[in-house]
């Protein structure tokens, strides 16, 4: 199966879209003014320790505190200590002190930040404050294995610090390659560590790649049969990276020049209209229902108006295999992370349920995030945890509602109707106004003027002062203001 690889420049920012078996499986967007942080190396000042949590607040720089927790940092007594260090002892307020960032903020909690430091590079990741060669678990192979770890170590000089973890994509790497690699990560480090000597807290150090090159990087595979960018200027750029840094890369790099744009072109528009969506409509019939909340993700699967197989049974087992990849799919595209919830449609075959699972794991292991998805529970539910790394694509692309603030529903106009009569008798015991003014949306004033219209003026009569309607177009349903005269 081919792989393409979508790459749309702007000067406001850059989306990757990943089309494989002819369907947009991922999305990825990096805008000019809000760079993704995973990956940057910062010196950063210690602003406050907090022993009760075993963590410590870090100025990086950045408009919040990150944050930094005891289990992330490197200890070089680690070893030694039966029991780990507690982090007072390890931290001070206003220590400076060399942290990668691991996780981006997300919503209103900090970035999460290590002292464990790792540069990528496109076959190895360097380790500079460890010892050890590690494997991708992904190479299954264990001749292959042993071979990329001797190949490693016979690059490495007998006085050389650091360790290294050998990625995926080294599985069939020569050893020019990697000592490529090698080279490259070194340099990097040392560049690093004299910026760290010469700069003041909260600089930057090491910025990672911009997505586009990560693209590169990252992404491309012995499944990827070209990488497309709309941008002739921003083509020349990479060409010259693929050149300098990954050379195996080039004859699959395309400039496109149609007239269609790019996305269009392969209906990428219209999927990200759709990931944005809580529908998703499957080729049989059946839905998934797809819910984004802070606690977690629910996911709710239906038959719809599909009908097939010798009786119903055969119908739900079709359609939750359906799903299967469907969800999966909607993990990627939507980049989902933390707990998500599975409610598939009941199953009584235990045959049924093993298959379903099967094929979720199956579907899961084309994710290049980690994650993992536990059997049915007593309930009937599949939990599954997807590593959050950067914000999912509804939060880059939307924003929560004025109106109903992120709950998804807004009060009725009658319902602000009687809450408005309510706070006009509030007020009136309070008060001793000439008139009270009531300033609502057209749908509140309109109900006023019609159906509510007797409730309105049995409630002047009670008070004893007149009521006056004005209609404010800027007001949502839900806002109003009484006015005192």
């Amino acid at each position: 199966m081919s792989e393409n690889i979508l790459i749309n420049i702007t000067p406001q920012e850059t989306r990757v879209a990943l089309i494989f078996q002819g369907a947009v499986q991922e999305l990825h967007i990096e805008r000019t003014m809000s760079l993704g942080l995973v990956g940057n190396i910062y010196l950063g000042k210690v602003v406050r320790v907090l022993p009760g949590m075993q963590s410590a607040f870090i100025d990086i720089g950045l408009e919040r505190a990150a944050f930094l927790h005891v289990a992330d940092i490197w200890d070089s007594r680690a070893n030694e200590n039966a029991t780990p260090t507690p982090i007072e002892k390890l931290l001070f307020d206003g220590q400076a002190i060399t942290v990668q960032v691991i996780k981006d903020p997300i919503g209103t909690k900090g970035a999460r930040l290590s002292t464990q430091i790792s540069i990528a590079g496109r076959m190895l990741v360097f380790l500079p404050q460890d010892s050890h060669i590690g494997i991708s678990q992904k190479i299954g192979n264990e001749a292959g294995r042993e071979m990329l770890r001797t190949m490693v170590q016979n690059l490495l000089g007998p006085n050389e610090k650091g360790g290294f973890i050998v990625r995926t994509m080294a599985e069939d790497a020569t050893e020019a390659e990697l000592q490529m690699d090698v080279e490259y990560l070194r340099k990097t480090w040392a560049s690093i560590c004299m910026l760290a000597k010469s700069k003041p807290p909260t600089s930057l150090l090491h910025q990672d790649l911009n997505l586009a090159q990560r693209v590169l990087r990252d992404f491309v595979n012995i499944e990827t049969d070209s990488i497309q960018i709309d941008s002739r200027e921003n083509y020349q750029k990479l060409f010259e990276f693929a050149e300098n840094y990954t050379p195996s890369v080039i004859p699959k790099l395309t400039h496109y020049t149609g007239e269609r744009p790019l996305f269009d072109l392969y209906g990428v528009e219209e999927e990200i209209q759709r990931a944005l969506g809580r529908r998703v409509d499957l080729k049989s019939g059946g839905y998934l229902i797809v819910d984004q909340t802070e606690a977690m993700t629910t996911i709710d699967v239906n038959t719809g108006s599909f009908v097939a197989g010798r009786n119903f049974a055969d119908t739900i087992f079709k359609t939750n295999l359906e799903a299967a990849h469907a969800i999966a799919r909607q993990l990627r595209l939507r980049n989902l992370g933390g707990m998500i919830i599975l409610d598939l449609i009941d199953m009584d075959n235990q045959e049924h349920k093993t298959a379903v699972l099967t094929e979720l794991n199956k579907a899961f292991a084309r994710d290049r995030t980690k994650l993992s998805a536990s059997g049915f529970s007593a309930l009937g539910l599949v939990e599954v945890t997807r590593k959050r790394t950067r914000e999912s694509l509804a939060h880059i692309l939307c924003e929560t509602c004025p109106a109903c603030s992120g709950k998804g529903q807004v009060k009725t106009a009658r319902t602000i109707c009687y809450e408005i009569l309510r706070e006009l008798l509030r007020e009136a015991k309070q008060f001793n106004p000439r008139e009270f003014r009531i300033l609502a949306s057209q749908m509140v004033v309109d109900l006023f003027l019609e159906e509510e219209s007797q409730h309105l003026a049995m409630l002047g009569d009670f008070i004893g002062k007149p009521i006056s309607l004005q209609v404010e177009s800027t007001y949502h349903q839900e806002h109003y203001d009484v006015i005192l005269m």
